[in-house]
């Protein structure tokens, strides 16, 4: 192999430093879109075995209360599609019970809705009679709304409360370390490897 003269010798490592500098904007412009993803969550409603007439009165009106729901969230409804449903209303015919000419209707047995917006949405079932036994759910989006206070159903305080069948829920979706972790890796990677291309 013929031997290299300095001037090649400084050449070649002007190229590994250019090439080192430009992989290291790459790995910071990656994780700026890293850190800047808004972490998501999939919130089991009620964080019960299945969207329907509860047996304490209360339990969609806690839990939205012991949560912070945000924009990209996410609200999972399951139920039997042949003994229920989901409808999203208005405010007044969330507090009626007015099942009538609801903003969206959905019975697939296994509902997806997605927080895309600040603000206070309702939720009840469009069977009969389920939205007067307090299978009726409100949510806020980005603060806590004073409404949910003076919606929420009036029961006992000794109502038992309901078993959670399905354990801890709900299921995190969050952006983790993890994938920043392997974004470097492959950044560095690449970066090895060009060095090791540019030496030899």
């Amino acid at each position: 192999k013929k031997a290299s003269t300095p001037n090649q010798e400084r050449e070649r490592e002007m190229g590994v430093m250019g090439l080192s500098s430009m992989i290291m904007v790459v790995a910071i412009v990656l994780l700026g879109q890293e850190i800047g993803k808004v972490s998501s969550t999939l919130y089991k409603v009620g964080d019960l075995d299945a969207w329907g007439i509860p047996v304490d009165a209360k339990v969609y009106s806690k839990w939205p209360k012991s949560h912070s729901f945000k924009i990209g969230d996410s609200l999972l409804f399951l139920y039997p599609p042949s003994e229920d449903s989901l409808i999203q209303v208005t405010a007044s015919n969330f507090k009626s019970c007015n099942t009538k000419d609801p903003i969206l209707y959905m019975n697939d047995g296994n509902s997806l809705f997605n927080l895309t917006q600040n603000g206070t949405l309702y939720f009840t079932s469009a069977h009969p009679g389920h939205c007067s036994k307090y299978q009726k759910l409100l949510v806020s989006v980005g603060t806590y709304s004073a409404e949910a206070e003076a919606l929420s159903p009036s029961s006992s305080a000794d109502a038992p409360s309901y078993q959670n069948a399905f354990g801890s829920i709900p299921l995190s979706q969050k952006s983790s370390s993890s994938s920043l972790i392997s974004a470097f890796s492959i950044v560095f990677a690449s970066l090895a490897c060009a060095v090791v291309g540019a030496i030899m």
